[in-house]
Formats: structure tokens, C-alpha cells, sequence
């Protein structure tokens, strides 16, 4: 029976539920959880069990902390609950608990766990009196170690040990492994459709990473590919991409979605011709597996191409999720079924069938391995593939494919075509003896891609691919469109050979622009004319017979424009259209329109008539759009126009009527003439107060007439409305020596208006005031001036208003006839007034008046707000006067945090700048001023100001014991009190210290164990004291008695005594130790012992002191404890003996990385300014790089000792640690033999960690000194957190310098960069650059000040003389100069990079200047300095003003080194004229060469001559 039909009978019967039955409890059974009768163990118990509504929690997850600890979590319900119910038990031996877990937490720690009991957990999400059902797991017992403790209740979480979200397995269950020798080539295909969805395709992921897992993969091993589909397949990664199981699981972990249809049977035959071949990395004798994940059912056939792939060698597997159809699984799948099919009902339990899959893929592997082996010992047949590829008698529909025949015996060949823009293949299948085959219906002007397959008696041979593009169908070439008239056209078209038929389509342009939709008609007919006439203007289609090559088109829509397309039609496929264009006739319009006796009111209008007109339709409108009047009139060609308006534009559109419509309109237009104005238009009877005008009628439809009259000199128009029979009319009350303007306007009955007409008269004349003018303007006040010489006038008449408001509220003042000028005030500002200025005269009569307009000046603000003078509790604030004079300012100020009334101050008018004073320290202000005036305040000038904040930074609390804790903090530099207080949160117990202002710490006694306390520090500048700085923290537990420790085989260890060479010592120190395979936890234990004894040498163990971290490596690096986590040495050590072997593979230098990035880290408790020292031990060779990161260490100036044993790479010591070796690599046989080098390791690690010269790399060697750039902050990544500071090039163009701005004032404490003061003997040196801007006066390049700012230690530099002075303080205490002068010493004045060296010994003083001698002075044996002050770049020696100043320079290196002869061995490389080519690389020399071009180029641009 073929499979294909066993497969049927059995997806009939009902073994088929019977084996997804067993599926889903296979399933289960790998879930990793034990399901017991939950509801049966509540009905014990007597339990009320309610599971409906309430959700269950999910994911339950385990987590061994220590051998005391076991920590459970689980994942939060999706849906309202109240709180959790835990349940456990261990067995055997243990008895049921429980306790309630609010919603908040999510996990719970067991704190008498027995790592030899099975542990049974439930957990429970509980909503009133219901409960959930029960999430429940069991943690397997670990037999390795058993704990006989006592027990306790358990214990929620503090702190948070979050598992992550995408695990689903429980912690502590080994996988199953593949231990072969067989190797495999193992493709995946993977379903990405639309229906997985994003959050199950991570499921998805994790079912992947744990499949992977179980093999052993290499290049040389077995091999995993894996191919994504949906719509179409794609390869994600072929079988030879990766050669690593890391490389492959990184590649899953990052397999992006893909999302489409589920098209599995192409992605069957996609695999087959893509992943399994030999340059996809398949190779020859090796088991073939083919592995396929999805979740519903394919929408091609996939039973042939699975086929293929069965009788290819691959055996296939089939796992279904969800929608999945098991009989498609079963139909795809390698025989038998039970092993090769696989259906669950889930994603989320995808993890259940991992070992059973990898179990049965393992087994197959072999068995197949076997096969081939024993296959192998048979003469295999000749195979191959064909060749030459050739297509032939291409048509539309057809090509022929030839090929050369495959090597060997071969029984057919399989031809398999598609088209190459997607579709279904298509097969044909011709005998072995043939080479050629002819495709035949096929769709035109597609391309196709073809492979031909040689099929031999056993096996199937590799396919030879090409393509072919079949030719479009023929199309018709020319159409004429001709005997054009209104209502019908012709279409003629050449015949086209071969065609079956035409389709003609035909539309009109419609109306809006776009082309109407098309339909279709059909017609059969074999002629070769047609007349088709058109009942409706719709568009048509018509389909006519091959013998149709004309068609008449009728019923058209006339002036239309249509569209004519003609396909040639060939069966169902049509060609190419080809399109003609042409619009039908118009229907005539009238012509020659004609307008004659044109009126203000009416006009007549004729036409020529067009031929066949039935009538015509006239209408007539204004300009604006607006119809007047339509008419339709019959065979006529006149028409008159009445009732029109006068000057008005009229456009008249005439239009024929036929019986097929109406013609376009002809249009044209005119104007009618004005409405005549009266005639003759005169004055008579002319008085001193009337006269009397008259006029002759224009035209007999007048109705009205409106008559005005105006003085020419200004004044109110009067107006009088007359009958249409009136001719004349008298003007009475005018005003003597006026003259006036009299306008007369005719009114018709369509209530147009004529033009104007106007005679002027003038009546008895009196003189005006002359240059009438507004000038002194202020914002309250203006004068008013005039000229005027009659002596008839008595007085003047001012009359002033607002010009906006009315004449009633108008002033006035009164004056003698002497006066030319007058003030007027109170003004209101910013206004414009109207100002009348009136003669008057002895007989009562007001003389002519004059009027002016003038505005007073606006209330301006001030501008350009500033403040300056920042200090904490006052600032002062600057702004420009308006342009108007003021009478004095207003100043308001109200802080933003704080709420009430806000404060002001007032100033006079000369006032520009005030300081407000009594302000809080630290807080941001609005400022507001305004400009007072007489009339009123201006709007306010905005800004914001911020006073100095009164307050110490980095407060923290450290030694925190039962009893006490201490404080420290970074100290204010002008501070001179610190008032420190310590105040319990439980009774207000309060303790309080006045400490001076170089205090930076502060330790409180006799505190209350486990209590939580406020620490607050307020900062005070003589009176002045800021607001409180505060840190809360609790104090430690108060110890219990320690209990009775169990038998043991050795005495507990003592702590060692410090050693002496480690009572200064003062670093961050890091152990990083192997903890791979092939230490052993005998060795392993021997580390410890010896780290150990080690730190048991320390002294000081804290911030004060040296701070310890311990990290093991194996894969990866694990923090045991962090600098920061112990603050004494009895901590450290217990901490040590804590330390488990970790195991793993030995990955040094991502070791080596993770201390430097995780633990020399502020995060981590490094700290600045004191040595960092790292101490390596390791057993072996590493198996990644060491050299790249512990370069870059040793550069940063990280001290590094490396200690190796038993089969330890030496060279690799040597590259890790730092320079000189013989100090820091150490090499000994065995661990056994540690004890050898233990003194001097703590030896050469107690001198690395001593803070008075800590150790640094310079010029390739450990040196000891101080990294001055980097403790300033002048280093790439921290320069722009340093005011004042910017980077420009240096001494090369790749050398980076930084340029110190006027007042910069870089500085920092002494006691970060010093705390220990400074040696005996030490080299200053510099390079470094004075600037055109470097001030004349002196400044110090480098000093140390006290608390007082008094100068302890330094170098000045004075531009003006051309000097170099080093000062300090003698051991008796006496202050001592010596200064340096001369030709050498002026070279460093001459503004470029120079190198200074300054040498100082006990009893002397030398200068080195570029590596020649300046000169050297003796001097008194130096004293040491405080530690309370500051260090400060360029300060002044004297100051400008009340502030502190610094002059500019560029400093490109500073360091301190703890040696006098450093100045003697240096070369000055950094010089571009002291480079010394010949001794350098050539590489080097060329890179020299490059940058002292490019850095002379820039230097020239900025060099300067010195006065």
C-alpha cells in the first residue's frame, strides 16, 4: 500500500484521537510541573473551592540563592485579584504551610530550605471569597549537599530578584544533550505567517534556542540552517553560516518575524533547491534531517513536494501548534508517525516536546549514519546535473527548453516551471532519453523560471536552472478616427493576423476633467462595417468578430471630446491597446452681435442669424455675475433693452435653439452712459453769512437732487435735499471770509446718482493763525505754538481732545491776545489729540479756526535686562533706560519655589543698576522692572535671576555600625561653619556639632541599632547660613550572639595583623580570579585561603582606606562584591570565605572587560584620585583576546599584576600586566606554591597603593606620580563639565590641548589630588602655550592655597619681566622664593609649545626647558602642606577688583612625578622641533612628518610677537 493511502485509513479511524491524546500528555509530562488533584486536596482540608472569575498566576520559578535560601517567583495574574495564598512542602518528612502574600509582591524566599527535599509549591490569586485555580510546580531535590538546620516561617523578598520574562522552563533541570559521534545537517523550517503572531513567535524562539542547545555544533559537526516562510520563503541562515552553537543561538535570538500566508508546500520545495546543497553547506554522506514548525494548515499542496524531499534522503519532522492539521503533519513527515509527528495545543508548551524531539532526532542521526556508512561500501552510481541550457521557438504562449543529458543512467527528467513574479509550479516529466520539451500555454510577456531535474533509479540529481520571457500578442498598429459631425464619428483599424476578435472602447470627457467609466456591448457579427448608434450619452464597449475592421459611432453628444480604443483579442487574452483622440462638432452659434442707442437707462442689440435655428435665447447680467433678465425669443434677430442702470458694464450672451440642444452662447458687452448732471450750476446774492445758488434741469426722470456745501478751510459739510422740480436754493448761517464749496447731485428714479457738479464761492474774508504746531511732547505734556498778525483780535480759544473721543470732552483754556504759545497738561501717554486754535474777535464772531493732531510719548520699559554680582543671598540687576525721561524705576522680585506676596524696591531716575539684598541662597527669582512716570508705570522688563547655593554637594553616609555611622561631604570653598546634626525619624533623638569650614566629615556615636536617622548639614559664610543638606540612612542590627558552630576539621581562621608596608596604602583594589573546569574546587578552595591571607595584610579596609572587589571568571565574569559593599576588614575577610567555584570555560579578556566597565565605576564605589589596581589569577591559556582591553587599561592608568600557575600562558602574563614585569607578573608551579610569592605580590601592591605617589604609565613603563589632567578633568570625555575650558589642537594636530579662558579658575581640593601631600622629591612637568591675551602681569601657571586662600606651593610666571618663579614653605615654616631668568627662560615666552620640567629636591630647585638646562638654585628642605585648601590653573597673583581672577593658556600635558631624574630621561617627543626622525619608526616618522606640517600651518595662524 503506497503512504499516501495509509496515511488516509488512519486519519479515518480513531487511532487519530487516541495519538493526540497522547501527544497533549506528553506535553504535559514535559512541562516541568507535576499536576496533582488539587480540588480532592482542598475537600481534604475542608475548603470551600471557588475557581470561577479569578485569574491563576503564571510562570512559577525557582532560584537556589545559597544552601539556606531557596527564592520562588512567579508572574502576576492578568485580571483583578486581592492577594496570593502560598502553599509548601517538602517531602519526605515535611507537613503543609501556608501563608498570605500581598498583590504587590510576587515572590517569596524559603529560609530553611534543605537542598536534599523535593519542595511542592502552590500558589494561589485570591478575590474575596474566591480563589484561583492553584499554579503549582515542584523543585527537585539536590543530592549533592543536605541541610540539617532548624526551621523557620518563610520570608518575603527585599530586595528584588527578578527572573526573566521570556524564561519558561524551571531552573535547575539538566536538557537533554546529543552525545554522537554521527553528524547531522539539520535545516529548520520555520512557519512566519500572519496567524503566529508576534508574542507566540518568541515562544517560538525559546523552542528554538532550547532545540539547538542539545546538539553539538561545528564546522566539522553538526550542521543547523533554517528558512522563514509565509507568502514566499527566505533563508535566514544557510547550514555553513555559523560554526559555533553561540553563534547559532545568537542568530535565533535575533530571528526577526516575518508575517504573510502559509504557503508550506513551496517552502518544502524552497528548501530542497536552496539549503540542502553543497554550497549551502549540505554535504555528501551525511544524514539529512528537515525539521518543520507550524501552526495551521498550508494553502498549497504539500504532499508531492514532501515527497521529494523524503526521496531525496531527508527525513522529515512535523510539529503543529494549535491549528495545525495532523493529517497534513502526518502526510509531510518521515514513518513512522509516533516520533515524527508532533501536535500541541500551545505555544507556551512547545518547550514539552524538546527532549522527546531531540531524543528521537539524536536516535535517527545514528541511525541514518549507520545507513550511509554501510551504503557507502556499495559502488555508487554516476550522477550529475544537465547542462547548457538553451530556449527556442519563443511565442506569447509557448518556448521550447533544450538541454545537454545529465552523466549516467538516467531513468527521466523533470521539467518545473512558474513564473518568476510568483505563482504555482508547474511540472513536466519527458523519459531520460530526451533533451528537449516544449511548454506550451503559457501567459504572454511573462518570465518564467525553468529547472530540469535527471531522476536516476535511486536518487535524484542536482537540476539545471534558466528563464525564458514569452513574447507580447500582437496589437493593432493604426486607427483613424474620421467623417467627424455633431453627433457621430467613424473608427477604421487594420486587420490583425491571428486575432479571434476586436474590443473597441469609447468615452467622452466628462464635464469635471476625467474620463467617464466604460461598459461593454456586445456584437457578433461577421461584416466588415458597423453602425452603432448611441439611445443615452454613457459610454460603450464593443467586442466585434475578426472580419470587423470599421464601425460607425452615432447618438454622440455634440462638442464632446471622445476617447477610441481597439484591442485585438486572442481567446481570453487581449493585446495592447491602441488609442486615437477627437472631439465631435459644435452646433453654430449666432454671430456678429451688435449694441446701438446706448442710454443711461436703455439699449438696443441685433444678430446674424446661423442657418437651422429654431429660436434664440438672450440673457443679460451686470459685471458682478448677477442676471438681470432672461428672454426667449422665436426666428427674430433684434432685441431692446430697458430698465438698465446708469455707468454700469453689461455683459449680454445670445445662444441658438435646435432641435439637438442649444449652441454655445455668443457674448459681448457694454456700458451705459452716465446719468446727465444739472446744468449751470452758479452762486448770486452773495453775504457775509448766505448766498444763493440755481441751476438748470439735465433730463426729465430726475427725482430728487441732494445739494451740500462745505468750507474749503475745513469744517462740517451741511446738505439739504431738494424736489426734482427745484432749480435754486439759499445758503444761510455761513461763516464770514470763508470760502466755500457748493456740490449739487441729481437723483433718478432707479436710484442711480449723476455726476457731480460744483461752484465755489467766498464770503467776506478774516485772517487764520499760520504754522499751527505741537512740539515738547513729553508723555503727560505738549506745547502748542502759532503765528498770527491781526490786530482786531482780542484772545485765543485752545481747544484740545482726545482724537477718538468726542467733541463734548474736549478742553479748552482761554488766552490774551499777546500770547503765540500755551502748555497743555495733564496729558494722558501714549494718545493722539486733536488741537483747535480759534481767533476771537470784539464782536462776538470766532475768527477762523486752525486744528493740528499730535500724540504724547508712551510709557517705554526698560531693556536689556542683566544680572551679575551672583552671590548667596544677593544678586544685582542692570537694565537701559527708556528713551522717555522717567521719574525713577520700580523693581519687584518674588522667588518661584515659594508662595506670598512679592517684595519691590524703588530707585530714582538716574538709577540703572540696583543690588537686592537679604535674598535665599540657592534660589531662582523673577525679576520685574518698571519706568515710573508722572501718568503712570510702564510694563514690566522681565527676567530671572539665581543666587549661589549655600550648601555642601556629595553627601553620603559611610562605617555605619549598630551604634554610630559617619558622614562626609564635598566642602564649600568659602565656607567658615559647618553646623552638622543627626535627628531620629522614631523619637526625635537629636545630636548637633559646629565643625569649621575645612571639615568635610563627621562621625555621630551612641545610636540606637536598626534605627532610621536624618543627617543634615547647613553651611555658613561668617553670618550668613544656607539651607540644610540632608541623607537619611539606618544603623546596622545590633549583633547577636553567634551560634554554636558545628564540627569542624580545621580552626576557624584569625584575622592577620596589617603588614607595614600596607599602613598608607590607600587604593581601589580589584581580584579577578579563574574559576573555569580546570581549577577544581580543591585549588579553588587554596585561592581563597590565599586571597585570604592576602587582604588579611591591609590595614585600613573602607573609604578611608583601600577598598577591595572580587570577581570570578569562567564564560562570563561574576561581581562576588563590589569596592563599595565592605567598609572593614573583618567584612571583607568573612565575605572571602564565602566566595563558591563558579566553573565554566576560561574567558579572560571579557573578564578583564567587565571589571572595567562594572566595577571601576562610580556605581561600583571607585573613586577619584586614588590608584586603581587590578590583581589577575588564572590557571591556563584564554580562549578569547587579552592584549586589546588590558591595553587600554594600562594606558588609562589602571596598575595590573598577573599571576599565573600550572599551564598558564607567560607571554600572555606578560601582555596582561603592566610595566616593568619582573614587578608585576608572577609565576609559580602550583597553587601549593603561592606562598613563595604572597610577601612580595602584597609588597609590590601595597607600594602600587600608596596614595602619597600612587603608580602611573608613562612612556610605555609603571612610574610613580600623578596624572594631573585627569584629576583636573581636563581628559576628552570630562573637559566639557569644567567651566571656562575648550579643546583645540596641541603641539601636534593629534595631540588634543585644552585652552584655559580668562577666569576660568580650573580647580579642584587638595586632599582629592593630594591627600597625603606631596613627596620629598618630585618633577613638575608641562607643556604648555601663552597666548596673545596671556595678561603681562604675573600668575601662577600651578599653586596650592590653604583653607585661608593663602599659597602654600607653586609656579609663577610674570610676562612682563620674563621670569619663572617657584615659591613653597621650608621645614621650619619660613616662605621661600627662587626665580629664574635669562635668554632660555624668555623662550618660553615666545608663544609657542614648550616643555617645562621643574625639579625639586631637598635642596634644590632645577629647571629643564624644551630638554635643555635653564638653571638651577638652591633651596631649604621642603616642608609638607595642608590638605583643606584648593588647587587652582592660572590664578592672578594680584587681583582685579574684589574677585578672584586667571589668566588664559593653553596646557596640553601636566604631571607630577615622584622623581628628580624623570627631567633627564624625557626626549620632548611631543616638540615638533625636537623630534628626532632618525630614531623613529619609519611609519612613525611619517605620521611625525604629517602632523608637524599640519601643526605648523595652525601655529603660524596663531603666533603672536611678544612686546
Amino acid at each position: 500500500m503506497r503512504r499516501e493511502e495509509k496515511r488516509g485509513e488512519r486519519s479515518r479511524g480513531g487511532d487519530m484521537r487516541g495519538r493526540r491524546e497522547e501527544g497533549r500528555r506528553r506535553g504535559e509530562e514535559g512541562s516541568g510541573y507535576r499536576e496533582e488533584g488539587r480540588g480532592e486536596e482542598r475537600k481534604k482540608r475542608g475548603e470551600e473551592v471557588r475557581v470561577s472569575g479569578v485569574p491563576s498566576p503564571r510562570r512559577l520559578r525557582f532560584k537556589v540563592i545559597n544552601q539556606n535560601n531557596l527564592h520562588i517567583s512567579w508572574k502576576e495574574p492578568k485580571g483583578d485579584f486581592d492577594k496570593y495564598k502560598f502553599r509548601y512542602n517538602y517531602i519526605p518528612g515535611g507537613h503543609p504551610r501556608e501563608i498570605d502574600v500581598p498583590k504587590t509582591d510576587s515572590k517569596v524566599i524559603i529560609t530553611d530550605y534543605k537542598p536534599a527535599k523535593d519542595y511542592v509549591i502552590h500558589v494561589i490569586a485570591v478575590r474575596g471569597g474566591q480563589q484561583s485555580k492553584a499554579l503549582q510546580g515542584t523543585h527537585k531535590a539536590d543530592h549533592t549537599d543536605s541541610d540539617k538546620g532548624g526551621e523557620t516561617q518563610p520570608q518575603r523578598l527585599k530586595e528584588r530578584v527578578v527572573p526573566p520574562d521570556d524564561a519558561n522552563e524551571i531552573s535547575g533541570v539538566d536538557p537533554f544533550r546529543c552525545h554522537t559521534e554521527a553528524i547531522a545537517d539539520i535545516v529548520i523550517l520555520v512557519d512566519g505567517s500572519w496567524s503566529i503572531g508576534r508574542i507566540n513567535f518568541r515562544l517560538v524562539r525559546l523552542f528554538l534556542e532550547n532545540l539547538v542547545n542539545a546538539f553539538d555544533i561545528g564546522i566539522d559537526k553538526t550542521r543547523i540552517g533554517l528558512a522563514q516562510y509565509s507568502g514566499d520563503p527566505r533563508i535566514e541562515w544557510h547550514l555553513n553560516a555559523f560554526t559555533t552553537k553561540d553563534s547559532v543561538i545568537d542568530a535565533v535570538k535575533n530571528l526577526p518575524y516575518k508575517g504573510g500566508n502559509t504557503l508550506t508546500g513551496l517552502a518544502l520545495t524552497y528548501i530542497l533547491e536552496n539549503s540542502f546543497k553543497p554550497d549551502s553547506g549540505s554535504r555528501p554522506g551525511v544524514p539529512k534531517i528537515g525539521i518543520l514548525i507550524t501552526d495551521g494548515k498550508s494553502q498549497d499542496d504539500v504532499i508531492p513536494p514532501a515527497k521529494t524531499l523524503r526521496d531525496a534522503g531527508v527525513e522529515l519532522f512535523a510539529i503543529g501548534v494549535k491549528n495545525a492539521d495532523e493529517n497534513e503533519l502526518q502526510s509531510i513527515a518521515s514513518e513512522p508517525d509516533e516520533g515524527h509527528v508532533y501536535n500541541v495545543a500551545d505555544f507556551s508548551i512547545m518547550s514539552s516536546i524538546v527532549e522527546g524531539l531531540t531524543k528521537i532526532v539524536c536516535e535517527q542521526v545514528e541511525h541514518q549514519d549507520k545507513e550511509i556508512k554501510t551504503k557507502q561500501t556499495v559502488e555508487e552510481p554516476e550522477t550529475g546535473a544537465p547542462s547548457d541550457f538553451l530556449v527556442s521557438e519563443v511565442t506569447a504562449k509557448s518556448f521550447r527548453v533544450t538541454w545537454s543529458p545529465a552523466p549516467g543512467q538516467v531513468e527521466k527528467y523533470r521539467v518545473v516551471y512558474y513564473l518568476a513574479q510568483g505563482g504555482k509550479p508547474d511540472e513536466v516529466v519527458v523519459d531520460g532519453s530526451e533533451s528537449s520539451v516544449l511548454l506550451e500555454h503559457l501567459s504572454s510577456q511573462k518570465r518564467y523560471n525553468v529547472a530540469v531535474f535527471p531522476v536516476y533509479a535511486t536518487t535524484g540529481g542536482e537540476g539545471l536552472r534558466g528563464f525564458a520571457d514569452t513574447l507580447s500578442l500582437a496589437a493593432v498598429t493604426d486607427l483613424e478616427l474620421v467623417d467627424m459631425s455633431h453627433s457621430a464619428m467613424r473608427a477604421r483599424w487594420s486587420a490583425v493576423e491571428g486575432a479571434s476578435g476586436y474590443m473597441l472602447l469609447y468615452t467622452s470627457l466628462a464635464g469635471d476633467g476625467h474620463w467617464a467609466e466604460e461598459k461593454e456591448v456586445s456584437h457578433r457579427k461577421a461584416i466588415h462595417s458597423l453602425r452603432i448608434t448611441l439611445k443615452s450619452p454613457d459610454p460603450e464597449s464593443l467586442k466585434v468578430s475578426d472580419a470587423t475592421t470599421e464601425l460607425e459611432l452615432d447618438g454622440l453628444i455634440p462638442d464632446t471630446e471622445y476617447t477610441v480604443t481597439v484591442y485585438a483579442v486572442f481567446g481570453e487574452e487581449s493585446s495592447d491597446p491602441f488609442t486615437q483622440q477627437e472631439k465631435t462638432l459644435p452646433l453654430s452659434p449666432p454671430r456678429n452681435l451688435q449694441f446701438s442707442k446706448i442710454t443711461h437707462n436703455s439699449a438696443h442689440i441685433n444678430w446674424e442669424p446661423p442657418q437651422g435655428a429654431k429660436g434664440y435665447r438672450v440673457s443679460w447680467a451686470m459685471t458682478d455675475g448677477r442676471v438681470i433678465d432672461e428672454v426667449e425669443l422665436g426666428p427674430v434677430s433684434f432685441y431692446d433693452l430697458g430698465d438698465l442702470t446708469s455707468l454700469t458694464e453689461y455683459s449680454v450672451a445670445v445662444s441658438a435653439l435646435y432641435d439637438d440642444g442649444q449652441s454655445q452662447s455668443l457674448d459681448d458687452g457694454f456700458t451705459t452712459a452716465p446719468a446727465p448732471g444739472p446744468l449751470n450750476l452758479r452762486a448770486s446774492d452773495v453775504s457775509a453769512d448766505s448766498l444763493r445758488v440755481s441751476w438748470d434741469h439735465s433730463a426729465s426722470d430726475v427725482v430728487l437732487y441732494k445739494l451740500s456745501w462745505t468750507p474749503l478751510t475745513g469744517g462740517n459739510t451741511r446738505e439739504a435735499i431738494l424736489r426734482g422740480a427745484d432749480d435754486s436754493y439759499v445758503l444761510t448761517a455761513l461763516n464770514p471770509s470763508t470760502e466755500y464749496e457748493v456740490m449739487l447731485i441729481g437723483v433718478f428714479k432707479d436710484e442711480s446718482e449723476s455726476d457731480t457738479v460744483a461752484v465755489t464761492a467766498t464770503t467776506p474774508s478774516r485772517q487764520a493763525a499760520r504754522n499751527l504746531r505741537l512740539g515738547e511732547k513729553t508723555t503727560h505734556s505738549m506745547v502748542a505754538s502759532w503765528e498770527l498778525e491781526d490786530p482786531l483780535v482780542e484772545g485765543y480759544r485752545v481747544s484740545y481732545a482726545d482724537s477718538v473721543d468726542s467733541a463734548d470732552t474736549a478742553e479748552s483754556v482761554h488766552l490774551p491776545a499777546g500770547m503765540r504759545r500755551v502748555v497743555l497738561q495733564p496729558l494722558e501717554p501714549d494718545t493722539w489729540y486733536k488741537v483747535t486754535l480759534t481767533p476771537l474777535y470784539p464782536d462776538g464772531q470766532d475768527g477762523i479756526s486752525a486744528a493740528v493732531q499730535g500724540a504724547t510719548l508712551p510709557l517705554s520699559s526698560p531693556s536689556n535686562l542683566r544680572v551679575s554680582e551672583e552671590w548667596y543671598s544677593r544678586f544685582r540687576v542692570t537694565w537701559d533706560p527708556p528713551s522717555s525721561p522717567t521719574t525713577g524705576y520700580r523693581i519687584v522680585y518674588q522667588p518661584f519655589s515659594a508662595a506670598g506676596p512679592a517684595l519691590d524696591t524703588v530707585v530714582g531716575q538716574n538709577v540703572n543698576s540696583v543690588v537686592i539684598p537679604n535674598l535665599q541662597s540657592g534660589t531662582e527669582y523673577g525679576v520685574q522692572v518698571s519706568a515710573s512716570f508722572p501718568g503712570g508705570h510702564s510694563e514690566p522688563l522681565l527676567g530671572t535671576a539665581k543666587t549661589l547655593f549655600l550648601g555642601v554637594s556629595g553627601l553620603s553616609t559611610y562605617q555605619v555600625r549598630p551604634n554610630s555611622m559617619c558622614v562626609q561631604w564635598q566642602p564649600l570653598s568659602q565656607a567658615t561653619m559647618y553646623r552638622a546634626a543627626i535627628q531620629s525619624t522614631l523619637n526625635r533623638q537629636r545630636q548637633e556639632v559646629s565643625l569649621g569650614g575645612g571639615a568635610s566629615r563627621q562621625c555621630f556615636h551612641d545610636l540606637t541599632p536598626s534605627s532610621q536617622y536624618e543627617i543634615s548639614v547647613h553651611t555658613r559664610i561668617r553670618e550668613l547660613e544656607g539651607p540644610a543638606v540632608s541623607v537619611t540612612d539606618m544603623t546596622l542590627p545590633a549583633p547577636t550572639d553567634a551560634p554554636t558552630p558545628p564540627p569542624t576539621t580545621e580552626a576557624p581562621p584569625t584575622i592577620p595583623p596589617a603588614k607595614e608596608v600596607c599602613k598608607e596604602a590607600k587604593a581601589d583594589l580589584v581580584f579577578l580570579v579563574d574559576g573555569s573546569w580546570s581549577i577544581g574546587d580543591d585549588n579553588f578552595l587554596k585561592i581563597t585561603r590565599f586571597l585570604y591571607s592576602t587582604m588579611g595584610s591591609l590595614d585600613v579596609v573602607g573609604p578611608d582606606g583601600t577598598q577591595v572587589a572580587i570577581a570570578q571568571f569562567s564564560d562570563d565574569a561574576r561581581t562576588e562584591f563590589q569596592l563599595s559593599s565592605h567598609g572593614n576588614k573583618e567584612a571583607l575577610l568573612e565575605a572571602i570565605q564565602r566566595i563558591r567555584y563558579k566553573g565554566g570555560n576560561t574567558k579572560t579578556g571579557r573578564a578583564i572587560k567587565h571589571v572595567k566597565e562594572s566595577i571601576f565605576t562610580p556605581d561600583g564605589g571607585a573613586r577619584r584620585g586614588v590608584p586603581k589596581v587590578l590583581v589577575v589569577l588564572t590557571d591556563g591559556r584564554s580562549q578569547d583576546d587579552v592584549n586589546t582591553v588590558s591595553k587600554e587599561m594600562q594606558v588609562e592608568g589602571y596598575i595590573i599584576f598577573a599571576i599565573g600557575f600550572a599551564d598558564a600562558d607567560y607571554g600572555e602574563l606578560v601582555n596582561i600586566a603592566s610595566k616593568p614585569s619582573d614587578r608585576h607578573v608572577f609565576f609559580v608551579d602550583d597553587l601549593d606554591a603561592v606562598k613563595k610569592i604572597e610577601e612580595q605580590l602584597i609588597t609590590f601592591v601595597c607600594e602600587a597603593a600608596t596614595a602619597t605617589c600612587p603608580a602611573v604609565l608613562m612612556s610605555g613603563n609603571t612610574m610613580a606620580g600623578f596624572r594631573m589632567m585627569e584629576k583636573f578633568g581636563l581628559v576628552e570625555k570630562e573637559y566639557g563639565a569644567v567651566p571656562g575650558v575648550s579643546l583645540e589642537p596641541g603641539s601636534f594636530n593629534s595631540f588634543p590641548c585644552y585652552r584655559l579662558h580668562r577666569d576660568a579658575l580650573v580647580s579642584q581640593p587638595t586632599k582629592y589630588l593630594h591627600p597625603e601631600g606631596l613627596p620629598s622629591d618630585y618633577t613638575i612637568s608641562m607643556i604648555l602655550r601663552l597666548l596673545p591675551e596671556t595678561p603681562q602681569e604675573p600668575f601662577a601657571l600651578w599653586e596650592i592655597l590653604n583653607k585661608e586662600k593663602e599659597p602654600l606651593v607653586g609656579l609663577i610666571l610674570d610676562n612682563s619681566e620674563k621670569t619663572l618663579t617657584f615659591f613653597n614653605y621650608d621645614y621650619k615654616g619660613s616662605f621661600q622664593t627662587v626665580t629664574f631668568e635669562g635668554l632660555e627662560i624668555k623662550k618660553l615666552f615666545h608663544g609657542s609649545f614648550h616643555k617645562l620640567h621643574v625639579s625639586v629636591s631637598k635642596t634644590w630647585v632645577r629647571v629643564v626647558l624644551d630638554c635643555s638646562p635653564a638653571g638651577e638654585k638652591a633651596i631649604s628642605a621642603s616642608g609638607n602642606i595642608t590638605t583643606d585648601g584648593m588647587e587652582v590653573l592660572g590664578r592672578m597673583v594680584r587681583l582685579r577688583g574684589t574677585r578672584e581672577n586667571s589668566a588664559p593658556f593653553q596646557l596640553q600635558m601636566f604631571d607630577i612625578i615622584c622623581s628628580t631624574s624623570w627631567a633627564n630621561r624625557d626626549k620632548c617627543c611631543e616638540l615638533p622641533a625636537l623630534v628626532r626622525y632618525k630614531h623613529l619608526p619609519l611609519s612613525l616618522s611619517l605620521s611625525l612628518s604629517l602632523s608637524l606640517s599640519l601643526s605648523l600651518s595652525l601655529s603660524h595662524s596663531l603666533t603672536f610677537t611678544p612686546s
